[in-house]
């Protein structure tokens, strides 16, 4: 199975292999109260188990009927399955908004379930309260992908969404970690192989660091032309001719894994393919023709690359199937409003599945119910309160009014690689709320 290296023990890779029994997921019941919040002692705050999953809801004395649901993202292989509070907690109970919030019936990369848990705590709180008049959706990375998902799933019951740093192009997020490491291998060792068994990172990924450098210890900052031509590739792999990318590279390339090697990038795909130890290898190359460069033409070395780098081909049976598996497709079927935020330097969840996003909900006709909008930051889900605020503010106008908000146009590359590009709704501010940002003029 895939292991989100920097985020799992490595000794956790075969603790649910295929063939094995689902894992002993529990909830801990004593984690699930929580306090009130201050000045608002008076909101009804509920919390405990529905059908495997943990819960909380707060809804405000002066309820003014909406239900705001939130996704959380990945948890790692931690047996045990929490609950958060919404990040927009108190904005949301001071404006009358009550939320819901589920720990999913599994951790791990299940996005499946958790479209499933979500719905049915959006169906148990009108047991236990009313039926909402208005029911949005919000989620952040996975939960992004849970929450783009849960509105094909459940057209009837959510209103609007807010999908914030989302996996939101399903596959081509796995797809993503699968070049950069191939990549990796065959610029800096001169040939790619995958699997990447437990020895990658220990073994090869110090080579290719070495071979990739310019001076000894240089990496991830001082490249050779090797080097240069392999984060070329991953820009444009990992949503294309950008601001902000420069510094994201480096950020990237610095943070330590769990071993605190500084391997996180290249720990994110250890392993034989499979994601949450169910069947069938997630990811493909079969179709890409990588690029050393910004000239689209293919020149002699790229087409020799791209001859001779590793091709894996996915499961296309899993990678096509309508069902809410672990991945769940993410068809852009959308009936109601969808506003989307994320960060250019993001290379964890990178803002090429935004560009996916975008190709999916064109095909179907839907872009008038899409807006995305570009935030310069380079971490993964930093978002300053006021682009949350505002995102979701301008969400609720857009479905109560119908006044569709401001974005950023993301299929346009000329527009993506321009300079001022995600300037226009990046708080800059906020003391400290986007440190490794390109400034704007």
């Amino acid at each position: 199975m895939f292991v989100f290296f920097a985020l799992v023990p490595a000794g956790a890779a075969g603790a649910h292999d295929r063939g094995e029994p689902e894992p002993d997921w529990y909830v801990d019941e004593s984690t699930l109260p929580f306090d009130a919040l201050p000045g608002f002692e008076d909101a009804e705050r509920q919390w405990g188990v529905h059908k495997g999953a943990g819960y909380r809801i707060e809804v405000p004395a002066g309820w003014n009927g909406s239900l705001v649901m939130w996704a959380h993202g990945f948890r790692g292989e931690d047996l045990e399955l929490t609950v958060d509070n919404h990040p927009l907690r108190e904005y949301l109970i001071a404006n009358g908004f009550a939320w819901a919030a589920s720990s999913y019936s599994s951790n791990d990369y299940n996005a499946g379930d958790g479209v499933r848990d979500t719905y049915r705590l959006t169906k148990l709180f009108s047991d236990m309260f009313e039926r909402p008049d208005t029911t949005y959706m919000t989620g952040a990375s996975m939960g992004g992908h849970i929450t783009a998902r849960a509105m094909e799933q459940y057209p009837s019951t959510y209103d609007g969404a807010l999908a914030t740093c989302g996996a939101l192009g399903d596959y081509e997020l796995f797809d993503y970690f699968l070049d950069y490491n191939l990549a990796a291998q065959e610029l800096g060792l001169g040939e790619s192989d995958f699997p990447f068994d437990e020895s990658y990172i220990t073994t090869d990924v110090p080579a290719i660091k070495r071979n990739l450098e310019a001076t000894p210890g240089g990496w991830p900052a001082a490249l050779n032309p090797d080097g240069e031509a392999f984060k070329q590739l991953v820009e444009l792999r990992s949503g294309g001719d950008r601001p902000n990318f420069d510094e994201a590279w480096n950020y990237w390339n610095s943070i330590p894994s769990d071993a605190g090697d500084g391997n996180f990038l290249f720990g994110l795909i250890v392993g034989d393919g499979t994601v949450g130890g169910k069947p069938g290898i997630v990811a493909d190359n079969k179709r890409v023709t990588y690029q050393l460069d910004l000239d689209p033409r293919i020149s002699r070395r790229e087409a020799r690359f791209n001859r001779d780098i590793e091709r894996v081909r996915g499961d296309w049976r899993l990678r096509t199937s309508p069902r809410l598996n672990p991945i769940p497709l993410v068809t852009g079927r959308i009936h109601d409003p969808v506003l989307t935020l994320h960060n250019l330097g993001d290379l964890f969840v990178p803002f090429h599945n935004e560009i996916e996003y975008a190709r999916e909900v064109a095909r179907q006709g839907n872009s008038d119910l899409l807006v995305q909008r570009a935030i310069r930051g380079v971490g993964h889900c930093e978002f300053t309160p006021t682009e949350f605020i505002t995102g979701f503010s301008d969400l609720v106008a857009w479905v109560q009014e119908g006044t569709r908000p401001a974005g950023d146009v993301v299929l346009d590359p000329e527009t993506v690689a321009a300079p001022d590009y995600g300037c226009r709704f990046t708080d800059f501010a906020t003391p400290g709320g986007h440190e490794y940002a390109t400034p704007c003029d």
